[in-house]
C-alpha cells in the first residue's frame, strides 16, 4: 500500500503562486509515476501533471502548460506542484496520485490517491 497526503492548497488572489505539496509513505517505491489531477463542484476529475519517479519525465495536461511545474525528491519521496498565474478557473480540489506504472494520464491509471486539498483562487 501506498499512502498519499497532500498540503499546500489554499486560497490566493488571480495571478497568485501556491506550492502544493505530496509525501508519499508505505511501498513508495512501488510507484512507476506520480501526478496531480482536479475536481471542481460538478465536474469531472481531470489530470494536470506527472512525472515518472525513475527518470523524471514530466506531462502536463494543455490547460496547465507552462503555468504549473511538478518535480519531485525522491530522496524525501515528496512530489510538488509549483503553480503560477494562478485563475479563478483554477479554483479545485487537488489531488495527488500515483501508479504502479510509468503510465499516469487519465483517472483509469491511478492506483492511489491523497486526500485532497483545496485550491481557491479568488478574481
Amino acid at each position: 500500500q501506498v499512502q498519499l497526503v497532500e498540503s499546500g492548497g489554499g486560497l490566493v488572489q488571480t495571478g497568485g503562486s501556491l506550492r502544493l505539496s505530496c509525501a508519499a509513505s508505505g511501498r513508495s517505491f512501488s510507484t512507476g509515476a506520480m501526478g496531480w489531477f482536479r475536481q471542481a463542484p460538478g465536474k469531472e476529475r481531470t489530470f494536470l501533471a506527472a512525472i515518472r519517479r525513475n527518470v523524471g519525465i514530466t506531462s502536463y495536461a494543455d490547460s496547465v502548460k507552462g503555468r504549473f511545474t511538478i518535480s519531485r525528491d525522491n530522496a524525501k519521496n515528496t512530489m510538488y506542484l509549483q503553480m503560477n498565474s494562478l485563475k479563478p478557473e483554477d479554483t479545485a480540489v487537488y489531488y495527488c496520485a500515483a501508479s504502479t506504472w510509468p503510465q499516469l494520464r487519465v483517472v483509469a491509471d491511478v492506483d492511489y490517491w491523497g486526500q485532497g486539498t483545496q485550491v481557491t483562487v479568488s478574481s
